[in-house]
């Protein structure tokens, strides 16, 4: 192989490998600017409030619910994980508080219940669709299992914070720092749903038409 060849190719190699590499960096999915309104994350992400469309076609369960408590598990951060645990007067750090991960921060035992029950088997933490549907199916089964409306942020997000179990022994009594988070995710889905109400018929456009808005 020639000189000049051996260049060429290597320079070829190079530029496809910093090509390949900006093409990941630019599919890393970012939280929304502002996440305090639903209006603008959709408006933003628009493949998010399609993905929402289906949990809630699916499910039955209303966007601003899982939406609420999104928020406050990972401020809708894909690799969103819980605090480190520590060790010895907490200088230590030991591994994390819980297997919990991604935008739903689901434990891994029950991403698995999910994955296993609805047949989604390559599902991940780290995709929002997934995690949507994942939360659909979680405030559904509450639903079922605990009689809690899907409607019902507060109550819903006591459910998903303790598990079934925890919620009917009604673990939360003893935890009045997670009543009050539990109040905050329901005031933060009403405020969503409101805010929804005003922008859903721009979200409902088709691409098509929003060329022409």
């Amino acid at each position: 192989m020639s000189r000049d060849l051996l260049i060429n190719t290597t320079w070829l190699r190079n530029s496809i490998l910093c090509v390949s590499l900006l093409w990941l960096c630019s599919c890393t999915t970012t939280p929304p600017k502002n996440i305090s309104n639903i209006c603008e994350i959709f408006l933003e992400k628009r493949d998010w409030f399609d993905a929402g469309e289906d949990m809630t076609d699916k499910w039955g369960v209303p966007i601003h619910v899982p939406m609420a408590m999104m928020y406050q598990e990972s401020s809708f951060r894909a690799d969103a994980l819980p605090p480190k645990d520590y060790v010895f007067f907490g200088l230590i750090p030991w591994g994390r508080v819980s297997s919990a991960y991604g935008y739903s921060q689901a434990k891994t035992p029950t991403w698995a219940d999910y994955k296993r029950e609805t047949g989604n088997g390559w599902a991940s933490r780290e995709d929002f669709d997934d995690a949507m549907d994942f939360m659909g199916w979680f405030i559904s089964k509450t639903h079922k299992i605990n009689g809690v409306s899907k409607w019902n942020a507060e109550l819903q997000y006591l459910n998903y914070h303790e598990g079934w179990g925890g919620y009917k022994r009604k673990s939360y009594r003893k935890k009045p720092w997670l009543q009050k988070v539990a109040k905050t995710v329901k005031a933060r889905s009403l405020r969503y749903a409101t805010q929804l109400k005003g922008c859903r018929a721009e979200l409902e456009k088709g691409w098509f038409m929003r060329l022409f808005t």
